[in-house]
């Protein structure tokens, strides 16, 4: 089977973009592509405000268009030139955009947004040999806990600002689904909290939001405490909450405590292993406190079940919810 096509280009983070005749940006986080894109925006205006920027959509693409925009102007302004949809790309806009890699123009910048995919594999892998004088940008998606926690308390420090590690951890908690939305909360925080970030700031931002998370709901689940659970169940879902991510921290919580189950290793050589941060594992360690392995196998197979439900296999996914919990709250007693 063939492997992957060499990588022989340099690929730098989202806070590191830089330009260059051609700028690959790609992965699925889209809020950070569209910081990368920010950046070299104001790295290129600081350079010479009369910056010219056009914007072209890859999968709408009509023949010229590139070399038309870019083209030199009378007067020799740079041209910055930011092209999405790329995943989406039309045949005209592969062969024009390959052609042009061959001889970029020296004083135009193209930004090429590809959100993943293998349409435009070809001028990927041309890009990423090192046609064009390129560079990529690598946009990943924030999938993990431990990504969201290490990206909330980049975005703290780049502002010289203290959080808490407890505010932290709420914080990601309560913006877990989206990003996009965490990275506003922060923002939002460091440019109108005073002062170092504490539980008591997250709170009277954001306590709404966080009561209504999963992971109070899982929480207060698996601690035995069903009333609260349903209560706070209900209120997630009354706000919009969607059921499919509910289910889901379930399934997170519960495989990493029956992973945890019996294990004498400490927190810190497990947290590689396991792809949780320390303190997730040390969580769930105390979460273990009266559940049983029996009780974990069957809350697990419960979840199991509920998710298939949630996505369809049932026409009444809130009762699966529902009992979902309660099978929790009862430490896996069915």
């Amino acid at each position: 089977m063939a492997g992957k096509a060499k990588i022989a280009i340099e690929q730098l983070s989202w806070n590191n973009a830089k330009p260059a005749p051609i700028v690959l940006v790609s992965g699925a986080e889209g809020f950070l592509a569209d910081r990368a894109t920010q950046r070299i925006r104001e790295i290129l205006r600081d350079a010479d405000a009369s910056l010219e920027v056009s914007d072209l959509d890859a999968s709408s693409y009509a023949p010229g268009e590139l070399l038309t925009l870019a083209s030199p102007s009378l007067f020799g302004e740079p041209r910055l030139i930011r092209v999405s949809d790329v995943e989406k790309c039309n045949d005209e806009f592969l062969l024009e955009m390959l052609d042009y890699a061959e001889s970029p123009d020296t004083d135009t910048t193209v930004v090429l947004r590809h959100g993943g995919g293998v349409r435009g594999k070809k001028l990927l892998d041309t890009l990423r040999a090192g046609t064009g004088g390129a560079v990529e940008i690598v946009c990943a998606e924030l999938k993990s806990d431990n990504d969201k926690f290490d990206f909330a308390g980049n975005e703290f420090r780049i502002a010289g600002r203290k959080i808490a590690p407890s505010a932290l951890r709420s914080l990601v908690q309560a913006f877990s689904g989206s990003g996009s939305e965490l990275a506003n909360a922060c923002q939002q925080l460091i440019a109108d909290a005073d002062g170092d970030i504490s539980d008591r700031t997250v709170e009277d931002y954001y306590g709404g939001r966080i009561e209504a998370t999963a992971f109070k709901v899982v929480d207060s689940a698996v601690a035995g405490r069903l009333g609260d659970a349903l209560v706070t169940l209900r209120h997630a879902l009354q706000s919009g909450a969607d059921p499919v991510p509910i289910v889901a921290t379930f399934a997170s919580k519960l495989r990493l405590m029956a992973k945890l189950y019996g294990e004498r290793r400490g927190s810190g050589e497990l947290a590689g292993a396991l792809g949780a941060a320390p303190w997730q594992i040390d969580r769930a360690r105390k979460d273990l406190s009266g559940w049983s392995e029996t009780g974990l196998g069957n809350a697990i197979e419960v979840i199991a079940q509920t998710d298939a439900n949630v996505k369809g296999a049932s026409r009444d996914p809130i009762y699966a919810l529902e009992r979902m919990v309660n099978v929790v709250a009862s430490y896996g007693r069915r």
